[in-house]
């Protein structure tokens, strides 16, 4: 299984994002870029073409994350410093779940297929109901 260290350097991106509410599959496809900023410290930055629709038109997306190890345990936080969730990179293994407003956020990653892994995010609440699966391969 990987070590913290393992997930520096790019990583193409596969994301489909299936919206229980309208049925419409949109997709991202891009890299995140993991570097070093200190240690036991890395920068998650993600950037890409995101599509909410199949044949939607197409538009730029970017999200900029920490990621901390602690005692084994990744530590990730929105790029102010608030904490987002935690996992631990090993096998298929659910994250820590992340409440955010009156909608729920619930992550599981798969490491089984190591250096391929995946999230899948199950997101619920009154203003969403969606499943995001990203796929992540090293260039």
């Amino acid at each position: 299984m990987p070590g913290f260290q393992d997930f520096v350097g790019e990583w193409r991106i596969t994301r489909s994002i299936q919206d229980h509410t309208s049925g419409h599959i949109g997709q991202f496809t891009g890299s995140a870029l993991l570097t070093a900023v200190g240690e036991g410290h890395l920068r998650y930055v993600e950037a890409g073409q995101l599509r909410l629709t199949m044949d939607g038109p197409a538009f730029e997306a970017r999200r900029d994350y920490g990621w901390c190890c602690v005692d084994g345990r990744i530590e990730v936080t929105f790029d102010d410093g608030r904490p987002f969730h935690s996992f631990v990179p090993q096998g298929a293994v659910a994250g820590t779940d992340h409440p955010c407003g009156a909608d729920f956020y619930r992550v599981r990653y798969d490491f089984t297929l190591w250096p391929r892994w995946s999230a899948q995010w199950d997101v619920t609440g009154p203003r969403k109901d969606y499943r995001m699966m990203s796929v992540f391969d090293r260039l």
